[in-house]
């Protein structure tokens, strides 16, 4: 990867200018989605850094990157701000005033107290798009409580009951599963906030949290319940009500899923790929209602059938019958074997894709151009505030416009030297 100075943005994005104030995971991974969609995100890091830089330690330490604060802030620019400094502050206002969208996963409380709350945002800044992430939603009495996706969107929402086999502990997340599900939807929603600004000229608040994407990634069960009242049971392999959508392990130790949702159409299918053509017609198994009710007797069969041919002999079979199968694949076999993932526009797909870079480095950008302006022999100072408004006042209010694609359609001020 490059850094994010060698090449201009491109991308549906390209022209925006968004300022990132993201810490941990679901912030940054909106601001890293818009990034890979060609804006220009600026992050705004406190002088400790974004605490999500602390995953190289919290790994261990012998990695010889941060793959995790990699991967959420992919070609940003980053400017370290103390907020609690009033120059620093200014310096913030003056970016943000300049900028098309506001992104922050801080608490509601905090952004209160700094002033950054919707409210004084949107009366100085009424063009500005304001997109904000919480754990719990901004209503109710858990709108300024801190959260993690495994306490939100794991826990709380119900998905880690909800995958609990009966008589078992509840299973683990792997880290930032919530995150970027919630982080992807602020993008899609500061996206479409964009395009409606294009029409109103106006900005406006757009939100969502860990705990409604957890319930929306469960919104099956959700629905369900709310509409008629019943809950779809939990499934235990050993006994799923639907025999035809499940896994199986195969000789050489590895399992399959079986994708045979058309229960009626995919039966007769997945009795040849078993090599079981006699069960098609089995008295036991002749219906969807036999099949759920000998679930049990069913899967026991079928588990014997599948341990008797490895991966080779499944892929084999499969392709000469309509029921769809999958491998349980690992993250090195995915990284590896799937070229889909190796393209840079991985996560969507654009006919110009602007193509990841490497995020940057703390105090990157503020040291690399204040170092053309200043002398560092006495760097850094006890705060940005006193070299960032000396850069600022260095560029003299140039300004520029730009009236093209969704970024705002009014005079610019040109980008500010302390974040080239």
């Amino acid at each position: 990867m490059s850094t994010a100075d060698e090449q201009p943005p491109s991308g549906p994005l390209s022209g925006v200018r968004v300022v990132e104030l993201g810490v941990w995971i679901a912030g940054p991974a909106a601001g890293g989605i818009l990034a890979d969609w060609g804006a220009d995100v600026i992050k705004i890091e406190p002088p400790e850094g974004d605490p999500s830089r602390l995953f190289h330690a919290i790994m261990g330490g012998h990695l010889p990157s941060n793959p995790v604060f990699e991967l959420d802030n992919r070609s940003k620019r980053s400017i370290v701000l103390d907020l609690h400094c009033e120059d620093d502050m200014a310096t913030a206002l003056e970016l943000i005033a300049d900028t098309d969208v506001f992104v922050s996963n801080i608490r509601t409380g905090a952004l209160e107290r700094l002033g950054l709350d919707y409210e004084t945002m949107s009366e100085k800044f009424p063009a500005l798009i304001y997109a904000h992430i919480s754990g719990f939603g901004r209503e109710g009495p858990d709108a300024d409580r801190a959260a993690f996706d495994i306490a939100a969107f794991w826990s709380r929402s119900g998905i880690a009951s909800l995958l609990t086999a009966p008589d078992q502990t509840p299973p683990f997340q792997r880290g930032g599963m919530g995150d970027h599900n919630t982080g992807l939807a602020a993008a899609g929603a500061i996206s479409a906030a964009l395009f409606e600004r294009t029409k109103s000229g106006s900005g406006q608040l757009i939100s969502t949290s860990l705990f409604r994407e957890g319930m929306y990634t469960i919104g099956f069960d959700l629905n369900t319940k709310l509409m008629w009242g019943t809950d779809i049971g939990n499934n235990d392999r050993r006994f799923a009500s639907s025999p035809t959508a499940n896994n199986y392990q195969l000789a050489d130790g590895r399992r399959i899923w079986v994708i045979g949702v058309d229960v009626n159409r995919h039966w007769p299918s997945l009795c040849r790929v078993a090599g079981l053509p006699a069960l098609i017609d089995d008295a036991r198994f002749a219906t969807p209602l036999d099949r759920r009710d000998n679930a049990g007797k069913l899967i026991a069969i079928l588990d014997t059938a599948f341990a008797g041919m490895d991966m080779a002999e499944s892929k084999l079979r499969a392709p000469r019958n309509p029921t769809s199968s999958g491998r349980r694949s690992t993250a090195s076999t995915i990284c590896l074997s799937t070229p889909s993932f190796l393209r840079p526009e991985s996560w969507s797909r654009f006919p110009t894709p602007p193509g990841p870079h490497r995020p940057p480095a703390w105090w990157q950008h503020l040291l690399t151009t204040l170092a053309r302006l200043f002398s560092l022999a006495a760097w850094p100072p006890n705060s940005a505030s006193t070299a960032t408004r000396s850069a600022l006042s260095s560029i003299n209010g140039a300004r520029r416009t730009e009236s093209d694609g969704v970024g705002q359609n009014h005079e610019r001020r040109a980008r500010p030297p302390w974040v080239t």
